[in-house]
């Protein structure tokens, strides 16, 4: 009680004092992977320089109630993030329109959320003035709050939270109502709403705080996608000086489903590499607050507590016994591995039927972002294309011979029935070949008919075969996928047959060992890798196969068979190199 009758300034400094005596923990047996400012140290906390949490922080000390009836408070971690979360420039505007706060289960993001909620209504975090260096708020008269989920479940769990953090005092206060999917404050002029996936009941509104729960779980099925293209452009058009608020809060996504979690991981990434690469980006507003535990954290009943609790943080609330509930979950065969990981170690891997761990594909080793080491002009490369019409996509992967460096060098995504354009594909090869030396070509064809025909009806054919005419002589012959009879061929690998899976199987296993080794070098593109992220093991009669997770899948996975036919390639001709041709007896000179 005595906590609530502090004037505000006076619970700015208990926090103040709460992070200067909190110091990171030096006990842990596995160091986090750490993404976003939260958890940042240098001789003490990292925080921002201008922000206007210190009076959300003191609204809601002042007015929230806990447990037991006891004032709201903030664990040290929880306060750095809302300290970051109400960041501002020297303009007053915030840092970031957008957070993405991602832990494992059970962490606390949705009593976060609803706090920050619950402030939302009357905390003073709408930028006023400076005084000094110090900006000060002020509160939104026209404060209203979406709580947005894909179903009605999970805003219940932050919705059930309100009835017990705004106790009589504050209702009383400020006129505040508790509903089951509403709050209303202010006469009715300020509210909180709980809203799942309708588009319709999302578009056109002004909201000026949304929390999006669960973003894992939002995928193209459930219209996630739909309600984020309706929610962003209901916050970019917020009025200048009260601007519109993203708060994100999720456990770690399931890799390949495509989820608005795993495109946001995605485009976060290829931020990181272009700015790494020193290229001309701009920050786009996201922040991104993780805690994960490492790569190679056993997921075991000894090592298990250890690991959860170095990415526990602040959640000393979980059960992170030897004998404890987690490790039990962990333990129990119901759970498959890939779950457990992600839930309670907050890790992205993939399904057990995956074809890689995503893990490898985005290792350093393998994901190379320095631009200076992808394809050059002039370099040796073998190639290798995989053509669809319309339901799949179509692209073209080059490898460099030198290194087996694998950069994608064309990609079509036909959407809505349309289908592939390949003018643009035939002007993608011409200027392959115009920039770099391909001493091996393959292209599957696919078996897919032309519907307007005059002579040959199969789609891809007439021009695989214009490119046989055009570039056999460039094309090494030890290397055509067809060199003798009337069926010769320096281009077309027809994925059908027997003697193409023969070769091709044995190297979808080979390719992911590499990646698991780090020896795999690739560009790191985002559709390069969300295709192999996709990509499913499937027994074929010579190995290992890939393909989609079901023939109407949406998750595409044709780069990731471009790739693992362009590492094919590029062994067949390391290996001619150095062990001379099959059936020759000599080396292949390419130059």
């Amino acid at each position: 009680e005595e906590f609530r009758q502090l004037p505000p300034i006076d619970i700015e400094q208990w926090y103040r004092d709460l992070l200067s005596r909190t110091l990171p923990p030096e006990d842990l047996e596995w160091e986090p992977i750490k993404i976003g400012p939260t958890w940042q140290w240098d001789d003490g906390w990292t925080l921002p320089e201008a922000t206007l949490g210190w009076g959300f922080l003191s609204w809601t000390g002042r007015w929230l109630t806990g447990k037991g009836g006891k004032p709201w408070t903030w664990t040290p971690e929880q306060t750095r993030f809302l300290l970051w979360y109400y960041a501002v420039d020297h303009q007053g505007d915030f840092v970031s329109h957008t957070a993405r706060l991602q832990r494992l289960k059970g962490w606390g993001k949705d009593p976060l959320a609803a706090g920050v909620s619950c402030g939302s209504l009357h905390a003073p975090i709408v930028f006023d003035r400076w005084e000094g260096d110090r900006p000060i708020g002020h509160d939104e008269p026209d404060a209203w709050t979406q709580i947005l989920a894909t179903s009605a479940d999970q805003t219940k769990n932050t919705m059930k939270l309100f009835p017990g953090m705004l106790g009589a005092e504050v209702r009383k206060e400020y006129g505040i109502q508790v509903g089951k999917q509403n709050v209303w404050s202010d006469g009715d002029r300020r509210q909180i709403e709980a809203v799942t996936n309708s588009v319709l009941a999302i578009e056109g509104g002004r909201p000026k705080q949304i929390i999006r729960s669960e973003i894992q779980n939002w995928v193209s099925g459930n219209g996630g996608h739909e309600m984020v293209e309706a929610i962003e452009g209901n916050a970019a058009k917020a009025e200048l000086g009260a601007p519109a608020r993203i708060l994100d809060i999720f456990n770690a996504y399931r890799p390949g489903r495509d989820s608005v979690a795993e495109r946001a991981r995605m485009n976060l990434d290829d931020f990181e590499v272009a700015r790494e690469n020193g290229d001309d980006v701009e920050d786009f507003g996201v922040m991104w607050d993780s805690l994960e535990a490492p790569p190679n954290a056993p997921l075991t009943a000894k090592d298990a507590p250890s690991v959860v609790k170095s990415i526990a943080g602040d959640a000393t609330w979980l059960d992170t016994r030897p004998n404890g509930r987690i490790v039990k979950s962990i333990l129990n065969p119901d759970n498959s591995p890939s779950e457990s990981r992600r839930k309670w170690y907050n890790q992205i891997t993939g399904a057990e039927d995956a074809w890689v761990d995503p893990r490898w594909v985005d290792d350093p080793a393998n994901r190379i972002a320095d631009k200076s080491k992808h394809l050059q002009p002039g370099d040796r490369i073998v190639l290798f294309g995989d053509g669809s019409k319309s339901r799949d996509d179509t692209g073209l992967i080059g490898v460099r011979l030198s290194d087996g460096f694998a950069q994608t060098l064309h990609w079509q995504h036909p959407t809505d029935g349309q289908l592939v354009n390949r003018v643009k594909v035939d002007e993608a090869v011409t200027d392959i070949f115009d920039t770099y030396r391909p001493v091996a070509f393959y292209f599957d064809p696919s078996h897919a008919k032309s519907d307007d025909a005059i002579d040959d009806d199969r789609f891809w054919w007439p021009m695989v075969d214009a490119w046989h005419q055009r570039y056999s002589g460039r094309l090494k012959k030890p290397f055509w996928p067809v060199k003798s009879g009337p069926k010769t061929h320096s281009i077309a690998f027809d994925m059908s047959l027997a003697t193409a899976q023969q070769i091709f199987q044995p190297a979808v296993s080979q390719a992911a060992e590499d990646l698991q080794n780090g020896s795999a070098p690739h560009h790191g593109g985002a559709q390069l890798r969300l295709h192999m992220k996709n990509a499913k093991r499937r027994e074929g009669k010579f190995g290992v196969s890939i393909g989609k997770e079901n023939r109407s899948s949406a998750r595409k996975v044709d780069l990731a068979v471009c790739y693992v036919g362009a590492r094919m390639l590029w062994r067949i001709v390391r290996m001619s190199q150095k062990s001379g041709a099959p059936g020759k007896g000599r080396v292949i000179v390419l130059d």
